[in-house]
């Protein structure tokens, strides 16, 4: 079993930054993939950052430019650094680790933390 916390949400105004932490305990060994996602009112979850085991780094086109997620291995923490905030960036976001189990790899989401952009 792994267990996200999240934190560094809030309300910030447009073209402001947050950062957002997502730290696992538990079997942390096993840890793969690390992202975040995030939901809007009335819309779908839908992907924003990913980062593998290795590095490798993904956005979705909104995030490009703007955000930049990274992860601490020491501390088993992912985060996200959003720039440039804009209002239709407000949504909860939530982290997302995948870990290995055996044959099997298992996904984990944390609890979410509200980000809201407005003036």
């Amino acid at each position: 079993q792994v267990q996200l916390v999240e934190s560094g949400g809030g309300l910030v105004q447009p073209g402001g930054s947050l950062r957002l932490s997502c730290a696992a305990s538990g079997i942390i060994f096993s840890i793969n993939n690390m992202g975040w996602y995030r939901q809007a009112p009335g819309k779908q979850r839908e992907s924003v950052a990913g980062i593998t085991s290795g590095g490798s780094t993904n956005y979705a086109d909104s995030a490009k430019a703007r955000f930049i997620i990274s992860r601490d291995g020491a501390k088993n923490t992912v985060y996200l650094q959003m720039n440039s905030l804009k209002p239709e960036d407000t949504a909860v976001y939530y982290c997302r680790v995948t870990a290995i189990r055996g044959p099997f790899e298992d996904v984990y989401w944390g609890q979410g933390t509200q980000v809201t952009v407005s003036s």
